[in-house]
């Protein structure tokens, strides 16, 4: 049994990959419980869907890099999205969809343009497989600024999701809590997006946190409860790939339905 657990770390491209796996489960634990109180589902998927655009705009400016035309349009998506929101013109869901509607049209029509898009397909689903060294720098690195900021700014933002009018009775900056967060969740997105994919990564945000939800008591279990079930579906979920020979992140969401699906039995039965 141990050689079977261990053989699939033999290979430096799996350690990478369970390192990848060990940095990002984490950050989508942390930031899908906010997401989920927020109900922001809808958010974080156009946030998905505008990858695309993204490279979409640096490819037709001519950036040699396009994951920062990614990452920069992204931030700006997030915040415009915010503005509008405020502004109540319709209903959020309706204003985001309409946006994220709007995103990956323009990127796929820019991007297939002479029947090019096969070289962008990889990120419809993510390769974590091939993630390298220094990407993974990139990473500890974001998930180093989202622990400060869940640390200094948690009490606040979870203040402005449960009441935004008396949050600002007590001088919280709720817009700037929400655009921080806005912005912050755009940047991990996009610098996940590669490794975990366009199609899935909405995903992997919602289903850990959801599951929480319908088990924990209080926050600190929703939060202790969400980390982990991220943790457990993107380890188990690399290790059933690396058997069965098929992606990554697909299966590392078919564990996380499973858990979140357990969760909801449990819930109605308790009930």
């Amino acid at each position: 049994m141990s050689r079977i657990l261990t053989e699939w770390l033999q290979y430096g491209f799996m350690r990478q990959a369970l390192a990848a796996i060990l940095i990002l489960t984490p950050l989508f634990g942390m930031l899908g419980t906010m997401i989920v109180e927020r109900k922001m589902a809808f958010f974080s998927d156009a946030l998905g869907h505008s990858a695309l655009t993204g490279i979409a705009i640096g490819v037709v400016f001519g950036v040699s890099d396009t994951n920062l035309s990614m990452l920069f349009f992204a931030v700006a998506f997030a915040l415009l999205l915010n503005q509008l929101s405020r502004k109540n013109a319709a209903s959020n869901d309706t204003v985001i969809s309409v946006f994220s509607s709007f995103s990956i049209a323009v990127g796929l029509a820019i991007l297939s343009k002479g029947g090019n898009f096969s070289q962008y397909s990889s990120l419809l689903v993510g390769d974590v497989l091939s993630i390298t060294k220094k990407e993974i720098g990139y990473l500890a690195g974001a998930f180093a600024i989202t622990l400060l900021f869940w640390l200094f700014c948690f009490n606040q933002m979870h203040a402005v999701s449960i009441h935004r009018t008396l949050a600002k009775s007590w001088h919280i900056k709720a817009r700037l809590m929400e655009d921080l967060f806005a912005a912050l969740t755009a940047v991990i997105v996009m610098l996940s997006i590669k490794w975990v994919g366009i199609l899935i990564i909405n995903a992997l945000l919602i289903l850990p946190a959801a599951a929480s939800r319908n088990l924990s008591e209080n926050m600190r279990e929703y939060h202790f409860f969400s980390i982990l079930f991220s943790m457990f579906s993107g380890i188990f979920g690399l290790g059933i790939s690396y058997f069965t020979n098929t992606a990554t992140g697909p299966v590392i969401v078919i564990v996380a339905a499973a858990i979140y699906f357990g969760s909801l039995i449990w819930l109605l039965r308790k009930k």
